[in-house]
């Protein structure tokens, strides 16, 4: 197998980890707040929230800080908690 189409499958399986974090941190958050509600008042489309919470959708970097405000939390704090869901070790960059 030629090692850019490994590098190349290597960083698809990274960023399903990432969003799969991602989906788990906001439904973690979100509590018993149903997407509807916190989609209406922060707002981020229930669609959005509900294609995060899946895992199945890069968020906009504006997203993410919408999230981090709807928690009341930091954005540094966002991915503390976010980091909480990642593999032990987990890196993004190839070693």
């Amino acid at each position: 197998m030629p090692i850019t189409f490994k590098i190349k499958i290597m960083q698809e399986v990274k960023k399903k980890i990432i969003f799969s974090a991602i989906g788990k941190t906001v439904k973690r958050l979100r509590g018993n707040k149903s997407q509807f509600m916190l989609g209406a008042e922060y707002d981020i489309p229930s669609s959005v929230l509900s294609d995060l919470e899946r895992g199945v959708k890069d968020p906009q970097l504006t997203t993410l800080f919408k999230l981090a405000g709807a928690f009341n939390i930091s954005i540094a704090e966002f991915m503390q908690e976010l980091e909480k869901e990642l593999p032990e070790n987990f890196s993004v960059n190839e070693e």
